[in-house]
């Protein structure tokens, strides 16, 4: 990949839209595209759209159609790829910063890529006078090993996961039943915990797979949504756990004078480690202060406070 430094405005050149570039990352949320289209309007497309030599849209597909909805001009610069997958590989790297996205999604987006990786290591065997090494075959039951590490490691590098973690998504968008594929849609399992769920189901008679794997799913989720209310819990404990030490050593000080000249004397404080106090416990009697305002506004009002 390389950029030509060839740039055009989108008055000058028509981009082309490939659907298998469109479609490669996951769509943007709702609250995703309409932060980007308020950018948009208010500050202009301050970001080329990348094309490649073809004028296909390589990354900015996003930008470029709400530019073009909304009248926007925007300019295009011209990157040079050996290939289409290369281009693929420079769109998912160049927006995998950009987005949160989890295993099991970047998994997807790879798979996406199979074809392409699979056409491509074909025509290097043929190439070379064919596979002899009888390495090159895709496997295809959870009863044989994870998918060949060639396949897997080129599908795994291209998202950035590892090698092990692409074995099981694809073993997983193989086998799996649709109800550990949606939970894994929905972000309610891990890409470990669906692994391991098609693998249990898979020695039960097809027609028990899916509700088996439904039983599942649930009851992972149960116990997560356990474990969200003890960590919950949890934290509660420790917050109140804190305001009561704080107060606790708090009135334990007695700030006269004669008590804060011991202090000093007995720490052997230097100038810069009093003013470094002073400034502390400014900022102490602001919190305590803050935490007096809120408690003033927990107390009962009017006719309930009389009473």
């Amino acid at each position: 990949m390389r950029n030509t430094g060839t740039e055009y405005g989108s008055a000058d050149r028509t981009p082309v839209v490939l659907p298998e570039l469109a479609e490669l990352l996951p769509p943007l949320t709702g609250e995703q595209l309409a932060a980007l289209e308020a950018d948009l309007l208010k500050n202009g497309c301050y970001s080329p759209v990348i094309v490649n030599e073809d004028m296909v849209i390589i990354d900015g597909h996003n930008r470029q159609r709400l530019c073009e909805e909304h009248g926007i001009p925007y300019k295009m610069a011209v990157f040079s790829f050996e290939d289409l997958l290369e281009a693929k590989c420079w769109a998912i790297e160049n927006q995998r910063g950009r987005r949160n996205l989890e295993k099991w999604e970047l998994g997807k987006i790879a798979l996406k890529l199979r074809p392409d990786i699979e056409a491509k290591a074909r025509a290097k065997q043929a190439a070379a006078g064919g596979d002899k090494s009888g390495e090159g075959a895709l496997l295809t039951t959870l009863s044989e090993a994870l998918p060949p590490v060639s396949t897997r490691k080129e599908l795994a590098e291209s998202v950035g996961i590892g090698e092990v973690t692409m074995g099981k998504v694809m073993q997983i968008d193989e086998h799996a039943p649709s109800a550990v594929k949606e939970a894994l849609d929905s972000g309610d399992l891990s890409v470990n915990q669906g692994y391991n769920i098609t693998r249990q189901v898979q020695e039960l008679p097809e027609e028990e797979r899916e509700e088996a794997a439904s039983q599942a799913v649930e009851l992972l989720k149960a116990k997560k949504e356990v474990q969200a209310i003890d960590a919950e819990a949890d934290r509660r404990d420790k917050i109140a756990s804190l305001f009561c030490k704080a107060f606790e050593r708090a009135v334990l000080l007695t700030p006269t004078e004669e008590n804060v000249r011991i202090w000093v004397e007995n720490t052997r404080m230097r100038p810069d480690e009093i003013e470094d106090s002073v400034k502390e416990a400014r900022e102490l009697a602001e919190v305590f202060t803050a935490i007096a305002d809120v408690l003033e506004c927990l107390l009962p009002q009017g006719e309930e406070a009389s009473s």
